[in-house]
């Protein structure tokens, strides 16, 4: 397997191998037009995000500054928003379902590195998915972290760090979140 096909499948793999450095360059080039690009450019901002993302539903909005390491493998439905320094660690799929509200500093950490340090030391990582469902509000400087799933409708408290999956229809908060209500 390709460096590219071990990360994409979750596995450890190299991060400076030339093929996956060449994609981050190509992101970081789409990325810094669009976060230079003129805010009245309303069409060729929504291009560039559109050429960057592996997926886009119709009516997405995207506030500068945003970064992300490939942009090929975030995923996301329809009506939605990512407010202003989002960050997105996209090694494997991030996937946000529709209408998600995405509010200023939210981290979404699908990448992730081995708990074992000499496999560390030698630059070794792997990522996880995150699966966001439909309807959700994640608030300001919110931490999504690797391979966790959110349920539909559910809200997630500014601050929180997400270290866990939680199902539909909560309200989650804290570090690490856990449920603070049920919504339905």
């Amino acid at each position: 397997m390709t460096e590219k096909e071990k990360m994409l499948a979750g596995e450890l793999y190299q991060a400076g191998d030339p093929e996956l450095v060449a994609k981050r360059l190509h992101a970081r080039k789409l990325i810094k037009s669009f976060n230079d690009s003129d805010l009245q450019d309303t069409d060729g901002r929504i291009s560039l995000m559109r050429k960057l993302f592996g997926k886009a539903g119709k009516n997405l909005w995207v506030e500068p500054p945003f970064y992300c390491d490939y942009g090929t493998n975030i995923e996301v439905g329809d009506d939605v928003f990512f407010n202003f320094n989002c960050v997105v660690l996209d090694v494997v799929r991030v996937s946000l379902g529709d209408r998600v509200l995405v509010a200023p500093n939210v981290q979404f950490y699908a990448a992730t590195h081995p708990v074992d340090a000499r496999l560390r030391g030698d630059m070794w990582e792997y990522g996880k998915p995150i699966t966001i469902g439909n309807d959700v509000w994640i608030g300001g400087s919110a931490v999504i972290c690797p391979g966790i799933s959110i349920g539909d409708r559910t809200v997630i408290a500014a601050g929180a760090v997400v270290t866990k999956s939680f199902p539909a229809d909560v309200m989650i908060g804290g570090n690490p979140a856990k449920v603070i209500k049920k919504l339905a």
